[in-house]
C-alpha cells in the first residue's frame, strides 16, 4: 500500500471520530486520535484474522469428514488411509469461502495502515493525514460550501456522514495540499465510497468532485 493512499484511510477514520467542532481540534488533538484509531485497527484486524481461521478450521472438518464418509472410502479396508474424493462447491462453502475473503482483505488493509503510521520511516502517513485534517480545519466552511452548493438540494447535514468525510478529504486534497495528482485523489475517493459507503455514494462522490475540479479550474 502506498503511504499517500493508506493517509487517506486514515485519515477517513480520523475524521469518523470528531465529537466537536473541528475548529477545537488541536494537532496533538489529531495525532492522539490517529494513535487511537491504530491501535483499534490492530486489535480489529487480530480479531478478524481469529475468525478467519475460525472459518478455515471449519471448511478443513468439513473437508476431512467429507472424505471419510465418502462412498469410497467407507468401503475400503478399516485403516486404510483416504482416497483423495471429488467435491461439490456448494451454497454453503461458497459463502464461507466468500466471507473469509471479506475479513482477510479487511485485516490485511487494517494491519498495512497500522504498519505504515508506527513505522518511524513511514511518518509520511500520519504527516499527511494530519495535514489533511489540518487544512480541513483552517478551511472548513468553504469546503463544506462547495459539497453544499453541488448536492442538489440536498442539506449537508442530512447526507451520509461517510460520504462527506470522504468529500471532504478529498476536495482538501484538490484544493489545499500539494503534490496529490487531481485524478488519483478522485480514483482513490471513489474506491473509499465503494468500500465504506452506501451503493450510491461512489457515483454521488465522483459527481461532487467532477463540479468541484471544473469550477477551480483543476487539471491532471
Amino acid at each position: 500500500m502506498q503511504a499517500r493512499r493508506a493517509a487517506r484511510e486514515l485519515a477517513l477514520i480520523l475524521f469518523s471520530q470528531f465529537e466537536k467542532e473541528i475548529t477545537h481540534y488541536s494537532k496533538r488533538d489529531f495525532e492522539d486520535i490517529m494513535l487511537k484509531s491504530v491501535r483499534i485497527l490492530s486489535n480489529s484486524a487480530s480479531e478478524e484474522l481469529k475468525l478467519t481461521v475460525g472459518s478455515l478450521i471449519d471448511i478443513k472438518e468439513f473437508l476431512d469428514t467429507y472424505e471419510a464418509e465418502h462412498a469410497t472410502n467407507l468401503s475400503r479396508p478399516l485403516g486404510a488411509k483416504n482416497k483423495p474424493v471429488q467435491i461439490p462447491m456448494t451454497d454453503e462453502m461458497i459463502t464461507k469461502v466468500d466471507t473469509m475473503i471479506d475479513v482477510a482483505e479487511k485485516a490485511i488493509l487494517a494491519l498495512e495502515i497500522a504498519e505504515f503510521t508506527t513505522l518511524e520511516n513511514q511518518s509520511e502517513v500520519k504527516d499527511y493525514a494530519s495535514e489533511i485534517a489540518e487544512a480541513y480545519k483552517n478551511h472548513h466552511e468553504a469546503i463544506d460550501a462547495q459539497i453544499q452548493k453541488y448536492s442538489k438540494g440536498w442539506d449537508i447535514s442530512r447526507l451520509v456522514k461517510m460520504d462527506k468525510d470522504i468529500l471532504r478529504i478529498a476536495i482538501t486534497e484538490l484544493l489545499y495540499t500539494k503534490g496529490a495528482p487531481v485524478k488519483v485523489v478522485v480514483d482513490e475517493a471513489v474506491e473509499l465510497a465503494k468500500k465504506y459507503s452506501t451503493e450510491d455514494s461512489s457515483s454521488f462522490v465522483n459527481g461532487i468532485l467532477a463540479k468541484v475540479i471544473v469550477e477551480n479550474g483543476l487539471k491532471g
